[in-house]
């Protein structure tokens, strides 16, 4: 199969021929209709996820059909389309026995623990567990985006921060997870705050239904405009970013007793930025982590895609093929470009 491969962190990505995968015992084999290019993809690519084994093949938001299942899978077939959490869960240990699977203490996730999507072919473990049945009216370019960026800003959102219709939510980042994440609050009755450095970005994220822009390129004190928006800061707010400034500003930009949620990621350098601890024990805050979101949860954020509230396909901004996904991964860090891009030509 083709498959774009690299062999050391940071350097230029190729396009290779590789063997084809086979399925472990309790996995399956996807052929790849559509993969997106996430930034969490290039926070791999140089190195910053320490589950990466070189040379190796990112790509964690995946669609596409099975093609081949291993003599302990039970619940799918051949002809299956499908799509898996970028989490996938042993289904055996605590946390996913208690219906966690984003949070497994033996987790695959393609793309980082093993050989991802950017690929012709790839080969998911713990099938029975994770793979979720795409509806026929779904294509797989819009089906991939929810393996991370749209699920997880479902999870962020409704389940993590427990929009209400009628609060305030804060979205930092208007890139995939950010646009997402505006979609959906909007969507469950929230009332959205935008928030980039972007003007194109920002007027992307009003059509999603973000009420109020602010530009922190322009904007002197984030937080506050955030406030004098809002009447008293956001109930809900979430850094889809992953920087210790949007972090920051999330945070201060909350109403007492509002709930900040993380999503983007804080890696390398900025692991362990500083939290304004004074103001969350003062205001009583509370600091949420989102990472994923389980495949058994999928129906209800399938069923407000099948009936019209949720528009993934919206989001997408470039459909490319696979010649073109090493400078489209390269590129993630740039921040160029609106939406998500997706790769549906193998």
């Amino acid at each position: 199969m083709r498959a774009l491969l690299y062999d050391a962190f940071g350097t230029q990505p190729h396009l290779e021929t590789v063997p084809d995968p086979d399925p472990d015992p309790d996995g399956v084999v996807v052929v790849v209709g559509a993969s997106g290019v996430c930034r969490s993809d290039w926070h791999g690519w140089m190195g910053h996820d320490p589950d990466i084994t070189l040379p190796h093949v990112p790509g964690h938001e995946l669609a596409g059909t099975v093609v081949a299942v291993g003599s302990q899978v039970g619940s799918f077939r051949v002809g299956d389309r499908v799509t898996v959490p970028f989490v996938a869960g042993c289904g055996r240990c605590e946390a996913c026995r208690a219906g966690d699977q984003q949070v497994c203490h033996a987790q695959f996730q393609p793309g980082f623990t093993h050989w991802g999507s950017f690929a012709q072919y790839v080969a998911l473990g713990y099938a029975d567990h994770n793979l979720v049945r795409l509806p026929d009216t779904l294509d797989f370019a819009t089906a991939a985006s929810l393996g991370c960026r749209f699920a997880t800003s479902f999870r962020a959102v409704a389940q993590q921060g427990r929009v209400s219709g009628g609060e305030w939510v804060a979205v930092h980042g208007c890139g995939g997870v950010g646009l997402s994440a505006i979609m959906i609050a909007h969507a469950l009755g929230a009332r959205v705050v935008a928030v980039d450095i972007d003007d194109t970005k920002l007027e992307f994220a009003r059509s999603l239904g973000a009420e109020v822009n602010v530009n922190g390129q322009v904007t002197a004190d984030v937080p506050a405009a955030i406030h004098d928006a809002t009447d008293g800061g956001a109930h809900l707010s979430v850094d889809a970013l992953g920087h210790p400034l949007t972090l920051l500003n999330s945070i201060l930009g909350l109403r007492r007793r509002g709930r900040h949620v993380q999503v983007g990621l804080l890696l390398a350098g900025h692991a362990r930025p500083p939290v304004p601890m004074d103001r969350v024990i003062g205001w009583e805050l509370e600091l949420l982590g989102s990472h994923g979101m389980a495949a058994h949860t999928y129906p209800g954020m399938l069923g407000l895609i099948r009936s019209g509230q949720l528009d993934p396909a919206a989001l997408i901004g470039q459909r490319i093929g696979l010649e073109g996904a090493a400078e489209a991964l390269i590129g993630m860090d740039a921040f160029t470009g609106t939406g998500v891009t997706v790769i549906d030509r193998f």
